[in-house]
């Protein structure tokens, strides 16, 4: 895996309006560049954590996916198909319920509809909004026509006033969503047999940071409604659920601690580890974090010792062989790490791409030319499971690159470039490649393809 954080990739999505977007961002949003972090064991606990409430939800054939946000803010969000949510969040998160309720709560946006129906309520804001500027102009006009200036300052009043008006009525429909949306999540948590706990103590996390922070809200200048009266709407359903009770699951609360403690590790070392487990060094997402963060420091022979020692503990674990990888690939020796990240694709149940491409990028950093058709086949591999890995594109360009073949390395970033939406680029190279490739030949085509796009 490449380095976490670290090595973020950033692509443009069109991200849903958040509720502090909604104020500066009526009538229309537009896209914005988020850091993207990939990380194979993170997907996969996501994924196990969202299995079940999709089907609860009825989005079991929409495809969504979960996308992995690097943002310290506990935050997440909906765009069409797809849930954004911050490694902030994750981080915060000391049990698997807060994640799952929030899983459950953006679940919730999409079963409902309300992206499409927020967008239409927006239409409706702008026309209000048109509407309500053009009586106004239209008074300011006949006060001058008149000579009256206190008409003219009431059209000045009432254009001013239609903008408002708008926006509330627009917050006012998003408050509801959010409401909605909560409810649903009960529902989806009560379908599953799962407590609710985890989404109250989210809740009274907002509400006591307010608190703390002496914040005082308008609640009618807010997308979401204040967190205590959110509180006060769940907390009767909540607790009023048969499992609201129910003890936490002990293997996902590991692979939750073991979540926390990588990211930990990668946005803030030991010092973010020691605050994150409150010093528990037993804690056996405190050691992974350490092992991670050892490496980051440097100090290779350490870091190999404490992911040893974790592998002791649990052999068939194949993140712990893949996190081994990443030490041996920091520390240079890449046909170690080749070997560990063979093993974790060898035991990873969900034949993550992610653990392939590393695989493949380690046996290209050995430089040895026999191993570099082995690196081509990984890579390729890696991106025909998984196309959206971005980095297994750059790899495999510099895979072809040092073989000599130029024409498969430009085309290869050309097909990198377009996935990620920058087209100009992708355009760029795949004009380069094209003029090195056979015409006719499926990769000719592929880049004829990228170059004619959108023509």
């Amino acid at each position: 895996m490449h380095k976490f954080v670290r090595k973020a990739l950033t692509f443009a999505a069109t991200a849903a309006i958040a509720c502090s977007s909604i104020l500066t961002s009526v009538p229309t949003a537009s896209a914005q560049s988020i850091a993207i972090v990939r990380d194979a064991e993170i997907e996969a606990l996501l994924k196990d954590y969202a299995r079940p409430i999709f089907g609860a939800a009825g989005l079991t054939q929409q495809n969504i996916e979960i996308v992995l946000v690097n943002n310290r803010s506990f935050n997440a969000f909906v765009d069409g198909r797809r849930i954004f949510i911050n490694t902030g969040a994750l981080l915060l998160a000391e049990s698997p319920g807060e994640i799952i309720g929030v899983l459950a709560h953006e679940a919730g946006h999409i079963a409902g509809g309300h992206q499409a129906r927020l967008r239409e309520q927006i239409a409706r804001a702008q026309i209000f909004g048109v509407v309500g500027s053009l009586l106004g102009v239209g008074a300011v006009a006949a006060g001058s026509l008149s000579g009256n200036d206190g008409t003219a300052s009431a059209g000045m009043g009432v254009a001013a006033a239609s903008g408002g008006i708008a926006q509330r009525s627009l917050l006012s429909y998003r408050r509801t969503e959010e409401i909605n949306a909560d409810q649903s999540a009960i529902t989806y948590l009560n379908a599953t047999g799962q407590s609710a706990a985890g989404m109250l103590a989210t809740f009274n996390r907002f509400s006591q940071g307010l608190a703390l922070a002496g914040v005082q809200v308008d609640p009618y200048q807010q997308s979401h409604p204040l967190p205590r009266e959110r509180i006060a709407l769940l907390e009767d359903l909540a607790r009023s659920s048969p499992y609201f009770n129910n003890p936490v699951d002990a293997s996902l609360q590991r692979r939750h601690d073991l979540m926390r403690g990588k990211i930990a590790a990668n946005v803030g070392g030991h010092p973010a580890i020691q605050r994150a487990f409150n010093g528990n060094t037993a804690n056996v997402g405190y050691r992974y974090g350490d092992a991670i963060a050892t490496r980051l420091s440097g100090n290779i022979a350490s870091a190999v010792q404490k992911i040893d020692a974790l592998i002791a503990e649990q052999p068939n674990n194949p993140y712990f062989h893949e996190a081994k990888g990443e030490i041996l690939l920091s520390g240079n020796q890449a046909e170690s790490a080749a070997n560990s990240f063979q093993r974790a694709s060898q035991l990873d149940p969900n034949n993550s791409g992610l653990i392939r491409a590393q695989r493949g990028f380690a046996l290209m950093r050995t430089g040895n030319p026999a191993l570099a058709e082995q690196a081509i086949g990984d890579l390729r591999a890696a991106i025909g499971a998984d196309p959206t890995n971005l980095s297994a594109y750059r790899q495999l360009s510099q895979a072809y690159g040092q073989q000599g073949d130029v024409a498969n390395a430009e085309l290869t970033m050309a097909e990198g470039y377009f996935r990620a939406g920058n087209v100009q680029e992708a355009r760029i190279f795949a004009a380069r490649a094209q003029q090195k490739l056979q015409p006719g030949t499926p990769a000719w085509t592929r880049a004829n393809d990228i170059v004619t796009v959108g023509q």
